[in-house]
């Protein structure tokens, strides 16, 4: 690591300090060194801990490892193998019914739950990828979060990568945070900011929603496809993976974003006559079959020739009873299929 070769991490550097540098709290450092034997090779007077650039080094490749979804003990292993010389022992990682999660009284409390990641309540059955971008949200690791986003994409889809691995971080670091109060607001922050850059890429590259590659150009005169959140509606990132997901249909799309006015949602419509509006609701409260089923039924164009747009009312927010004339899709998949539908051929 750049800078690490000072005389005062010659010395070697205090717990605190690696914490600070690395993201990982104290109480994890000292939990690995104990249970793995990733811990300083020297110790201060005192038995104070001092990390050497070595041991950094090592620390740096573990957490590495568990941010692509590699479970703490197996990282530890990797990391102890590639960083200890020949003649030092690797301390081998304890298996599912040992040290991994015992607590100090050698209890099963502090036990991983399955698909825990970082301490984000995850729950089971989630993907590698997921504990391992958990892992470096709760590291405050941008650069492991931009790259597990970016590989979850590639190896996956976008659609893939959106259902399994980002939106189950997402309501995770939603969940500790209502949870916790004010604590990892600045969890969740940084990886919402890094969610949403990554699918802004994707919709200008135009990643394929099945699958890596580019798309070739579609029709720039095509009837645009609309997406708005309600009014009073902040949850935009939804909205951003469908945009991302539509970019391989070559269709324009004018994204509207967070809380926008109903009148100025009607006046799009009426000045762009659009393929589809897509209205994202993420709660009840900010949900309006009225004003739906009204944008259903507005009509442009020559007496006789009238046209309308396709209303899609997307997300949890309109739950119920479906709006008259206004299709209901029930995730990513579903609402890009029904683009596709509308939308005339590329």
């Amino acid at each position: 690591m750049a800078g690490m070769d000072t005389p005062q991490a010659t010395a070697g550097l205090t717990t605190g300090a690696v914490s600070r540098r690395l993201g990982v709290s104290p109480t994890t450092l000292r939990s690995w060194d104990r249970r793995y034997g990733v811990g300083p090779t020297a110790r201060a007077e005192g038995r104070h801990r001092r990390w050497t650039p070595d041991d950094v080094r090592m620390l740096e490749e573990m957490c590495r490892l568990t941010a692509t979804g590699l479970a703490p003990a197996e990282a530890a292993a990797a990391a102890l193998r590639g960083a200890r010389p020949p003649d030092v022992p690797a301390v081998a990682a304890p298996d599912a019914a040992g040290a991994e999660g015992a607590g100090a009284d050698g209890s099963r409390a502090g036990a991983a739950r399955p698909g825990a990641g970082g301490g984000l309540p995850l729950g089971g059955g989630v993907r590698p990828e997921c504990r391992g971008l958990a892992r470096a949200a709760m590291r405050l690791d941008a650069r492991a979060v931009e790259q597990a986003l970016s590989a979850a994409i590639a190896a996956y889809g976008l659609v893939e990568a959106w259902d399994e691995v980002m939106m189950p971080a997402l309501r995770a670091v939603g969940r500790k945070w209502a949870s916790e109060g004010d604590r990892y607001v600045e969890v969740e922050h940084l990886l919402s900011w890094h969610v949403s850059a990554t699918l802004r890429a994707a919709s200008v590259t135009g990643v394929p929603a099945g699958h890596a590659g580019q798309h070739d150009g579609g029709r720039a005169d095509a009837p645009p496809v609309v997406l708005a959140c309600m009014p009073g509606e902040l949850h935009a990132l939804p909205l951003e993976a469908l945009a991302a997901a539509c970019a391989p249909l070559g269709v324009p799309l004018l994204m509207l974003g967070a809380a926008v006015p109903a009148p100025a949602v009607e006046e799009t419509v009426r000045r762009t006559g659009p393929t589809a509006v897509v209205l994202w609701s993420q709660s009840r409260s900010t949900s309006s079959r009225a004003f739906a089923e009204h944008l259903a039924r507005t009509a442009w164009g020559v007496r006789g020739a009238r046209v309308r747009p396709a209303v899609l009312t997307a997300g949890p927010g309109w739950a119920g009873a479906p709006a008259a004339h206004a299709h209901r899709p029930r995730g990513l998949a579903e609402a890009l299929a029904l683009l596709k539908s509308l939308v005339p051929a590329t």
